[in-house]
């Protein structure tokens, strides 16, 4: 019992034949790909298909899990309203996964359901595998805004929950790779696109799903990715399990990446841990970035363990450089956990004595009061990378010709809100793009009149 194997898979709605209507034959590789994960799962004849799909609900830090008995989906929206769905949830597990992750501290459970009606994500794979098994039942899981190791860990609870359950299962995650191979495609060319597609398939082939955890954020983001985030919770539901892994097929007709690859469960191996292999890769290189970091960000992390452990605020100690006692400034810290971004709290105005007492505050406030994020942990203290951005006089700009992306920050403000970003993010490449996610960030729509403002940052590693 347990997961018995897994599959990745790609969702385009138009490989559906009524919807498609002949277009599907240009991915014809795809198409016997599918239909042979259809035939693999029936020779599995599993209790439980286990759906991880990026267009399931999808919050910034929760993991959303459908609830109910039962739900229903057509592809009415695809003009194909003929082609309809109704599935059968497993309860038990369900229930079981929500508890296990609560348990070990993952946001994941069934709050939160905003639409009942399955998604295309879900619906593609079971148009093909309702072609050869239809005595199944479905966990229907979505995404999050969570960093890729909070995606494993929840897949390890998904193989955890399987096996207490003694369910026999296979999990399917749901998602295309890259948007942007082509010029003329949906979403353009990002020369990312072809490199994370080469990149991607090629760590799934062999299975060595450790790569998985350390693509950049900046690749997936320009490359366009839909799946990455699937994929590696499936890897999760597989950790030290010995596999059978085959890739089935791979194409980009129209410009996005779709990638079938099938993996089967033979035994255990513990040797594939790779979650632990990853988080002492990361408190190996924060080590090293602890053994070089500056004054300021010492102080910031010395705040941040601090508080983490007591949950008091750090006195300001004594043997910093003379500005941090005598200087005033906005400051604003951001910390990150193996590559995504753990809390970013800051001020544009000084609102303490000194730079060191901005620091500490701004810091305690970035590790524990970030509404995007749960409070750090003590357990998370050895992962963390950290940075300390010290503002500098904030001016007016008259229009985006003022601005460079990777000089100046930039805040852009009307009687509506204020919103701020940072300079020289990563995979922020354009001043319409910093603009555009300060808006957001300010709640200000796109054709809303603004004032823009622009600031340098002293930014210490």
């Amino acid at each position: 019992m347990g997961i018995q194997a897994a599959f990745v898979v790609p969702h385009p709605p138009l490989i559906v034949s009524e919807i498609g209507k002949g277009q599907e034959k240009a991915i014809q590789k795809t198409l016997e790909a599918y239909q042979e994960v259809g035939r693999r799962i029936r020779e599995f004849q599993p209790e439980t298909i286990i759906m991880i799909s990026s267009h399931q609900v999808m919050y910034a830090n929760y993991f959303h899990i459908s609830p109910g008995k039962m739900a229903k989906g057509d592809f009415e929206r695809f003009q194909a309203g003929q082609v309809r769905f109704t599935v059968s949830y497993d309860e038990e597990l369900t229930e079981f996964l929500s508890k296990l992750a609560s348990e070990r501290k993952l946001p994941a459970g069934t709050e939160g359901e905003v639409d009942k009606e399955l998604d295309h994500g879900t619906m593609v794979p079971l148009y093909f595998v309702n072609q050869f098994w239809k005595k199944y039942r479905l966990v229907r899981i979505g995404l999050s805004g969570l960093s890729l190791m909070k995606h494993y860990e929840l897949g390890q609870c998904i193989q955890e929950a399987a096996t207490q359950c003694g369910r026999k299962a296979v999990v399917i995650a749901s998602g295309d790779l890259s948007h942007k191979l082509k010029a003329e495609g949906p979403y353009g060319f990002q020369k990312e696109g072809p490199e994370y597609d080469s990149r991607v398939m090629y760590a799934l082939e062999r299975a060595a799903f450790g790569e998985l955890l350390e693509f950049p954020e900046e690749l997936c983001n320009k490359a366009g990715e839909c799946g990455h985030r699937a994929i590696v919770m499936m890897t999760g539901a597989l950790d030290r399990r010995d596999l059978i892994a085959r890739r089935l097929s791979y194409e980009g007709t129209f410009g996005v990446g779709y990638g079938i690859c099938e993996y089967l469960v033979q035994g255990e191996d513990a040797d594939r841990n790779f979650k632990e292999k990853y988080e002492q890769k990361e408190r190996e290189r924060v080590k090293r970035e602890v053994e070089r970091q500056d004054d300021y960000v010492s102080l910031a992390r010395r705040a941040i363990d601090h508080y983490a452990r007591t949950k008091e605020v750090l006195e300001v100690p004594k043997g910093l450089p003379d500005e941090m006692y005598s200087a005033n400034a906005g400051v604003f810290v951001s910390i990150k956990e193996n590559g995504s971004l753990r809390g970013c709290i800051g001020t544009i105005q000084p609102s303490e004595s000194s730079l060191a007492r901005e620091i500490i505050y701004n810091a305690v406030s970035a590790s524990s009061r970030d509404p995007r994020f749960s409070p750090i942990e003590p357990e998370e203290l050895d992962r963390l990378t950290i940075t300390v951005d010290v503002l500098g006089k904030v001016e007016k700009a008259a229009s985006w010709e003022e601005l460079d992306v990777k000089k100046y920050g930039v805040i852009v403000s009307n009687e509506n809100g204020r919103g701020l970003l940072l300079p020289n993010i990563d995979g922020v490449e354009t001043v319409q793009e910093q603009i555009a996610i300060a808006r957001q960030k300010a709640g200000i729509g796109e054709q809303e009149e603004i004032e823009l403002e622009r600031f340098q940052v002293e930014r210490h590693f």
